[in-house]
């Protein structure tokens, strides 16, 4: 028994001394953790539940139902759509044209290629002013003026024949006295110097010129061409 005792305690001596000096430390063993603890005094040993408020998920609420009869919500992608939808074709007019003037205005339309959708609408307006040569002497006096007229590139006029006037030359009669005086520089302007504005209560036959099928591109063209000529108006189509 004495011998085991003294080989026991020899055999811990051994292993102390092998697992003290001559073994080697493992990488993963910390020899010494709690000396590279960052401020221990802090730490705090949390019990089962106790998470802190500011790590805890927040509960989000469901969403709310539509009310009975509400419009729904568009989604995004819905609304640049609806916001770039083309607008409809529409009908639009311009006028008012003489029955001489009408076929010189639908040549203007030519370059828009709107063949087939041209209708006109002819109306009878009531017109307070008229641009006019006073009458002459009598009829061979009318009808040099007339020439004169047409040298200076002027075709649209006629020789009145009514008792009142006889013998004077209209030039054009028009709605508005804006509209006639317009008209009066225009002529000036070829070189016609004996013309002048004043009224005339008649009433006259006019053309106004529809157009089917305009859209937004076209219209635009439209306001471009109806600018360029003094008087006419472009609108849409009465309904």
């Amino acid at each position: 028994m004495r011998a085991l005792f003294l080989f026991l305690v020899l055999g811990n001596i051994a292993f102390f001394a092998w697992t003290r000096y001559i073994a080697p430390a493992e990488a993963t063993v910390d020899a010494a953790p709690l000396g590279r603890q960052i401020n221990p005094e802090k730490l705090t040993i949390l019990g089962p539940g106790e998470l802190p408020a500011a790590l805890k998920p927040v509960p989000v609420p469901p969403a709310a139902p539509p009310l009975a009869g509400a419009p729904l919500a568009a989604s995004p992608a819905a609304a640049p759509a609806a916001a770039s939808a083309p607008r409809p074709a529409m009908c639009m007019e311009w006028g008012s044209f003489t029955l001489a003037d009408a076929p010189k205005a639908e040549k203007a339309l030519e370059p828009l290629l709107l063949s087939g959708r041209i209708e006109q609408r002819r109306t009878e307006e009531k017109a307070g002013w008229w641009v006019f040569i006073p009458p002459q002497p009598n009829r061979p006096a009318a009808l040099k003026k007339a020439a004169e007229l047409k040298k200076l590139g002027v075709d649209d006029y006629f020789v009145v024949q009514d008792e009142e006037f006889r013998w004077a030359l209209s030039l054009g009669v028009f709605r508005t006295a804006e509209a006639a005086r317009t008209r009066l520089l225009a002529l000036r302007a070829q070189g016609v110097r004996s013309a002048r504005v004043g009224p005339r209560e008649m009433m006259v036959p006019k053309v106004w010129l529809q157009m089917k099928g305009i859209d937004a591109a076209t219209e635009a063209r439209l306001k471009e061409i109806a600018r360029q000529v003094d008087g006419s108006e472009l609108r849409n189509c009465p309904s």
